[in-house]
């Protein structure tokens, strides 16, 4: 049976501050454990009741883990096409951007300190096990790309960007995507050489100010992913 003192360690890992002391964050569902267990052995695996008691869940899912926050160093990004996401909020963004980025086979994913903490619990549910395969790195931003040669591609959503569907978009570079409610900040805005737009349609039709995060990510990643006739 699981003990006191262990539920309040796990509960206590809902904090960032406490994440990152101890090293450890929580894993729960079959899936998601599964998934990050094939790079990193858990640390501990909770069961049944045990996992129920401890468990930050609505539903509890009947298995939960702790994992190492080491767990980046397993992974070893291929793809010539990376993510940059200057200061989203919400964990529920992150974990399906990271999903996203999975999917359109982008396995590494920069972010501003200001970004949610990847191992906050919302945002490793939400990966539904895609963090066991895109590392995520949190540095600032600017510097980066100012050590990027000139002419590599810094692609960012703006809206006074061009139609993404009209663009040549490469399968390399950085795509930045911005804050929820205030977009790409200014400091990052001004280095993005590839400004892109997603229309809304028709153009003259009034509609919602903006798309979430996560649903314009999705596109972007598709459009840059899909075969088109003036790309390289």
């Amino acid at each position: 049976m699981i003990s006191k003192a262990k539920i309040k360690l796990i509960k206590s890992l809902e904090m960032k501050k406490h994440r990152t002391s101890e090293g450890l964050f929580v894993a729960e569902g079959p899936k998601v454990i599964e998934e990050l267990s094939k790079i990193c052995k858990p640390i501990e695996v909770f069961e049944g009741e045990d996992a129920q008691k401890a468990s930050f869940l609505q539903h509890p899912q009947g298995v939960l883990a702790l994992f190492p926050t080491d767990i980046f160093s397993n992974i070893k990004p291929s793809s010539e096409l990376k993510l940059m996401l200057d200061g989203v909020q919400d964990p529920g963004n992150l974990g399906t951007i990271i999903r996203i980025a999975d999917w359109f086979g982008i396995d590494h994913i920069y972010c501003s300190r200001e970004t949610a903490d990847v191992f906050n619990p919302k945002v490793v549910q939400a990966t539904m096990g895609s963090l066991a395969r895109v590392k995520v790195e949190y540095t600032d931003l600017a510097p980066l790309l100012d050590s990027l040669p000139d002419d590599y591609p810094v692609y960012g959503t703006l809206l006074d960007g061009n139609n993404i569907y009209n663009e040549r978009l490469e399968n390399r570079g950085i795509i930045v995507m911005g804050n929820e409610g205030n977009g790409i900040s200014e400091e990052i805005r001004k280095r993005v050489n590839r400004r892109l737009l997603i229309p809304s349609f028709p153009p003259e039709r009034p509609t919602a100010e903006s798309l979430n995060v996560a649903i314009a990510t999705a596109i972007v990643c598709a459009e840059f992913r899909a075969p088109h006739p003036t790309s390289p």
